[in-house]
């Protein structure tokens, strides 16, 4: 068996802490995913509701509302674009604009956009996730972006910045099946004993305590299926359950800055380049001679460390200062667990369900009226029930201890009946989504020209908030930046499609040679050279 890594031991350690740290936040955030899906009774207030032969159907205004925010924030489609600036940035900033469109595509962006805008509208935190695909283009790797579900990242709780930028470090957990990890790390197939032909996967200890996905506390009404309700279904031979860790820290890393005194020709040097460039004599003799200048700093940069079960499959540095895990919060609350739309409007729908119970329960009363006899008058009580279901049957009662009644319930009032509408109404103000915007004809005004002013005043708060979203999606936008400038230093040609069926094409690291002497001159939109002077923006 193999032994434990310390460095696995600690990130274990820290993980439970970061976990335990963030609970009530995950308890509170899996009720708003029920709330959405509909499952908005507790066990206890569904056994009430059937004792008072009522259905345990709930008036969901909070479904079509986020529904409908969702729309409205994915309306237009999202992309990655680069600006120079100043005009002679402009060519550069030109190659990247198609490089990050390049990725979008390549990543799916519009689908990915959407699940995070869910995540950000239902659980308060959506997260996109910068990696390198190394299996993509032929081994060549590609640069993507992916979403992850808020409940498998965990961040020291620490940290106040919006972005996490100040935080200790960030977690990312992939629950796996044997067979999975087998699929995606072929080289723990290896056979280590040929003996008992045990390969190097039945060396590692499954390390699975609990899923990272939440059971829900409310009882499934709508028949939905989460990741909860389904963990355990499957069984048998390869179904063991693995705990892959990500965790990502920040680094010091050396750099140089080396400058040609003559030319003021400036270039940055990471350490291995720098060991190459300064083995040269010649290069050499230049420093002693002070002819080229040699500056060392350091740098932050996020460190990969991957864990599986016992052992660490992997480290690496990233070229990135910035996490790939890029959170987008909804209502901020200075801390990493913020709150969402749903949260926010839960006492509301709560409101409204207990309101329509109360509407339903006196509908009962006034539809199925109590007839009230005077003890005594009457022998057999069963026998004057089975009667009076009878149109035709004659009833005999003793008129000595007074005549039977039914006792009339009192009539609602309409400010009773309008509370539904009411809340509702706060419902659709704290969402920022009313009736009219939903294509309710009778909400809207008598004029086109209103009907769209209304419309575009209505969105304003959706608009703000999108603002929110396109600032972490500029970050996103930075992170691929970076890694892209490290990863792309081979020849490539990136293409991109317009919709006017137009083809943008830009090949970066492309040798220039002399025709005389077959010499290289220059490399073209060379991606992996200095810190470009262009803004990524991130925008609909």
């Amino acid at each position: 068996m193999i032994n434990e890594d310390i460095r696995v031991k600690q990130i274990r350690e820290m993980w439970k802490r970061w976990y335990d740290a963030r609970k009530d936040w995950e308890t509170q955030a899996r009720e708003d995913i029920d709330f959405y899906l509909g499952n908005q009774f507790s066990e206890q207030e569904i056994d009430e509701l059937s004792s008072r032969n009522q259905s345990s159907v709930p008036l969901d205004r909070l479904y079509s509302a986020i529904e409908q925010f969702k729309a409205i924030i994915t309306s237009k489609t999202p992309k990655f674009s680069a600006v120079g600036r100043e005009d002679s940035d402009n060519k550069v900033a030109n190659v990247w604009k198609v490089i990050l469109e390049y990725i979008w595509d390549l990543s799916d962006g519009n689908e990915v956009f959407k699940q995070v805008v869910h995540d950000y509208a239902v659980t308060g935190l959506g997260y996109f996730y910068a990696y390198i695909d190394v299996n993509a283009d032929y081994g060549r790797g590609e640069v993507k972006f992916n979403y992850v579900d808020p409940f498998r990242v965990v961040v020291d709780p620490n940290a106040r910045n919006k972005y996490f930028d100040d935080a200790n470090g960030m977690m990312l957990s992939t629950i796996l099946t044997k067979l999975q990890v087998m699929d995606l790390y072929p080289k723990l197939n290896e056979v280590v004993d040929e003996k008992d032909d045990k390969k190097l996967i039945d060396e590692i200890e499954p390390y699975y305590e609990d899923d990272t996905y939440p059971s829900s506390t409310n009882q499934k009404t709508t028949g939905s299926f989460t990741p909860d309700n389904i963990k355990d279904l499957d069984y048998g031979e390869g179904s063991e359950k693995y705990q892959l860790i990500e965790y990502f820290s920040k680094v010091q890393v050396p750099y140089y800055r080396v400058t040609n005194m003559k030319t003021a020709e400036e270039r940055i040097l990471d350490k291995e380049t720098m060991a190459e460039f300064i083995s040269e004599p010649v290069v050499m003799s230049a420093v002693q001679d002070g002819i080229i200048d040699v500056v060392e700093v350091t740098q932050t940069r996020i460190k990969l460390t991957c864990t599986l079960g016992q052992i660490v499959l992997y480290e690496r540095t990233l070229n990135t200062d910035i996490y790939p895990i890029v959170p987008v919060p909804n209502i901020w609350t200075n801390t990493p667990y913020p709150m969402s739309d749903v949260r926010k409007n839960k006492g509301f729908q709560r409101f409204l369900n207990k309101t329509m119970s109360l509407i339903t329960s006196h509908a009962q009363a006034s539809s199925g009226l109590k007839l009230l006899i005077p003890q005594g008058s009457v022998d057999d009580i069963e026998e004057l029930e089975r009667d009076w279901a009878n149109p035709n049957a004659t009833i005999e009662y003793d008129s000595s201890f007074g005549e039977p009644h039914f006792p009339s319930p009192q009539p609602l009032s309409n400010s009773v009946m309008q509370l539904p509408q009411l809340i509702e109404k706060y419902i659709d103000l704290n969402m920022g989504i009313f009736e009219m915007m939903q294509g309710n004809s009778e909400a809207a005004p008598r004029t086109s020209s209103a009907t769209m002013m209304m419309e575009d005043f209505g969105q304003r708060r959706s608009k703000s908030k999108l603002r929110d979203v396109e600032g972490s999606l500029k970050r996103l936008g930075q992170v691929i930046y970076n890694l892209a400038k490290k990863h792309y230093n081979f020849k490539k040609t990136f293409r991109i499609v317009q919709p006017n069926n137009d083809i943008n094409e830009f090949t970066v690291n492309s040798g220039l040679y002399d025709d005389k002497t077959n010499e290289l001159k220059t490399i073209e939109n060379d991606l992996t050279i200095g810190q470009f002077d262009i803004r990524v923006i991130g925008n609909s």
